[in-house]
């Protein structure tokens, strides 16, 4: 079974940068489209953005023009670049795959936008 470990979350002020990573321990160069999702406190997870095997994109809205995700199927590893980041951006952020989360929930990864 793949497991998923999210990485490069943090504290960050209004307008910086972050890039997330998702490494899995098994091979995601498959057959799987790959997504992140995040959970603010008393929300539900919600979708952030998907990749294919090809490298074909989708964003939600809240992520248009901000946010780019990519993967790296050679090392296993999904990316997350978030730029001009919003106090509304906090959440804990995850990977799996989309549309259904075939994989086990890794821990996430909490990003924090806050002056």
């Amino acid at each position: 079974q793949v497991q998923l470990v999210e990485s490069g979350g943090g504290l960050v002020q209004p307008g910086g940068s972050l890039r997330l990573a998702c490494a899995a321990s098994g091979s995601i160069s498959g057959f799987y489209t790959m997504a992140w999702y995040r959970q603010a406190p008393g929300k539900q997870r919600e979708l952030v953005a998907t990749i294919t095997r090809g490298g074909t994109t989708y964003y939600a809205d809240s992520a248009k023009g901000r946010f780019t995700i990519s993967r790296d199927n050679a090392k296993n590893t999904v990316y997350l670049q978030m730029n001009s980041l919003k106090p509304e951006d906090t959440a804990v952020y995850y990977c799996n795959a989309a549309p259904i989360n075939i994989y086990n929930w890794g821990q996430g990864t909490q990003v924090t936008v806050s002056s």
